[in-house]
């Protein structure tokens, strides 16, 4: 089920700018990062970057990265468009109830970027943050992959993650510069007829026929073209076989 508003919230104040566009602060709590690693799964050895760890002091933010963080697999993670994975604290006090058995320390869905402040229904696709010395714009949430069951050791992880909406977002890095924990993500602009990640979560898990989601989210400047093209057929509703 789709978290709570309260595990997804936090009170704080709100960072406005001209013309009216505001959020809540939101600010770094963990920065984390990790070089690809070898782990077994069901059997099997595969290479995966999601085991991250806390760093502390300023990191530079490059284009494609973080120093000192890199992925395996560059042909589905990584890229100009998910080259800063955040995921919110908050969502950490979900997880612990579900799964009281773990131990889910900060970075343990492989995030680059803890935070603190809001959730997935206040951030747009194309919401354009300075963070550090850099300057971050919000592209598109997290759709986890079975490396995601590697790391938690459980089968049922990454249906759990997406059913849960709790996906966290990737940013692109529009102009390079140094963070750190306790940067605060200060909004610049606010893509305010983007599709939020929320609504893109729901209408990747539970409404994915969504007429209005789908046509908000093609039309979403900053929405990364692979996504629009696998939003543009369902436009025709779902096939029926005859």
């Amino acid at each position: 089920m789709y978290c709570t508003s309260k595990c997804q919230r936090n009170k704080g104040d709100w960072n406005r700018i001209p013309g009216g566009a505001r959020i809540r602060h939101v600010k770094v709590i963990s920065l984390n990062v990790g070089e690809p690693r070898l782990t077994v799964y069901n059997g099997a050895t595969i290479n995966t970057g999601i085991f991250k760890k806390s760093v502390s002091g300023r990191v530079a933010l490059r284009t494609l990265n973080l120093d000192g963080d890199r992925q395996a697999d560059l042909s589905v993670h990584g890229g100009p468009n998910k080259a800063v994975y955040a995921y919110p604290s908050e969502h950490y006090g979900c997880w612990r109830r579900e799964l009281p058995e773990m131990d889910l320390p900060w970075s343990m869905f492989g995030e680059n970027c803890t935070t603190e402040g809001v959730g997935e229904d206040e951030f747009h696709v194309g919401d354009l943050f300075r963070i550090g010395s850099a300057t971050v714009m919000v592209r598109q949430p997290r759709m986890p992959c079975y490396k995601l069951a590697a790391k938690f050791q459980r089968d049922d992880i990454v249906e759990r993650f997406l059913v849960s909406g709790r996906s966290g977002f990737y940013l692109s890095v529009e102009r390079e510069g140094e963070i750190g924990v306790g940067d605060s993500l200060e909004l610049i602009s606010r893509a305010g007829n983007g599709i939020t990640i929320a609504e893109m979560n729901r209408l990747f898990v539970r409404e994915k026929y969504n007429l209005d989601l789908l046509q908000k989210a093609i039309a979403t400047e900053a929405l990364p073209e692979a996504w629009r093209e696998y939003f543009l057929p369902r436009l025709n509703g779902p096939a029926v076989n005859t």
